[in-house]
């Protein structure tokens, strides 16, 4: 029975029940931001794990932060002149194995996202001729603001600014930022122009997510630019079984990135969060390792 909808047997409500994305979701945000004492003292934890990169987005200044961003560890590694051989080899481990299903299942971000657009406020669904263009913009973020600029945007002190994580991440902002101000008073006398600036960034993705899913995944975020690039080929795959489909389309309305389920199911924009799937009357949506894909043949070629 599904947690979307409520049902009634004879005659009692049944109480909504989490989906397995959003316990997967909320567990990846307990464990990555864990640190209680941190929001407890305002100080961030500098513990062993800090040196260890999460593969999702998640502020380093965040006071509950266990583990180290791994898009500010690679504007670290490349302003520093240095080749990023370990968060390079992780992250394309993380998109080897999951692909973007570390963005609809691990990503504390998104869960936010997606909390935010169950707000009752009208919706909005972007035209396919701005939303096929805007989809880009998050490889050219990559591209430039997390790569680009660190490596050649060298100040006077030899040290490039991590201008991604400085100027634009509204994760950072969220969970570093803020509450970093709120717990001390001396932070928010020096607060200026920049953290205004940074706010108001956060603000315009929050009030963008009430109308639109996940806006930030879609046109904006250079973690989910990298993984997208996995997509096809990632050990986690989803699976559409065409002889099972009734061209109902429910699967397509019910995605959050907007997929051409029945087209393009394991395309770049997929974030495997199984919403697709949860809604199939077929059951011809599914999802799983590529291992375990094979085995139905093998079985059925055995009982032959």
């Amino acid at each position: 029975m599904s947690g979307m909808h409520r049902n009634r047997i004879k005659g009692q409500p049944v109480k909504r029940q989490l989906s397995f994305q959003r316990i997967m979701q909320l567990l990846s945000a307990a464990l990555i931001n864990g640190y209680i004492a941190g929001f407890q003292k305002g100080r961030i934890f500098t513990g062993g794990t800090k040196a260890v990169c999460v593969p999702v987005l998640n502020c380093y200044s965040c006071p509950g932060a266990l583990g180290a961003c791994p898009i500010g560890s690679l504007q670290a590694a490349v302003s520093g002149r240095r080749f990023p051989f370990y968060v390079l080899g992780l992250l394309m481990l993380f998109g080897v194995v999951l692909g973007r299903a570390i963005c609809g299942l691990l990503c504390p971000f998104g869960l936010v996202q997606d909390l935010l657009h169950k707000i009752p406020v009208p919706k909005w669904t972007v035209p396919e001729r701005l939303d096929r263009p805007a989809r880009s913009l998050k490889y050219l973020v990559l591209l430039i603001p997390v790569i680009g600029l660190p490596a050649f945007a060298i100040t006077k002190t030899g040290v490039a600014t991590p201008y991604f994580c400085k100027y634009i991440c509204p994760a950072g902002t969220l969970g570093g930022g803020i509450p970093l101000m709120i717990i001390d008073p001396a932070l928010r006398s020096l607060a200026g122009a920049l953290f205004s600036w940074k706010v108001l960034a956060l603000a315009a993705v929050v009030i963008a997510s009430m109308v639109i899913p996940r806006p930030f995944c879609r046109y904006l975020c250079p973690l989910g630019a990298f993984y997208s690039l996995f997509n096809r080929f990632s050990f986690f795959q989803m699976r559409f079984d065409k002889d099972a489909c009734v061209h109902c389309k429910k699967c397509e309305r019910s995605c959050p990135m907007a997929v051409e389920v029945t087209k393009n199911i394991n395309g770049p924009e997929c974030i495997r969060c199984g919403k697709c799937a949860s809604v199939c009357p077929t059951g011809a949506i599914s999802s799983g390792f590529a291992l375990q894909e094979s085995q139905p043949n093998k079985n059925r070629e055995s009982s032959s």
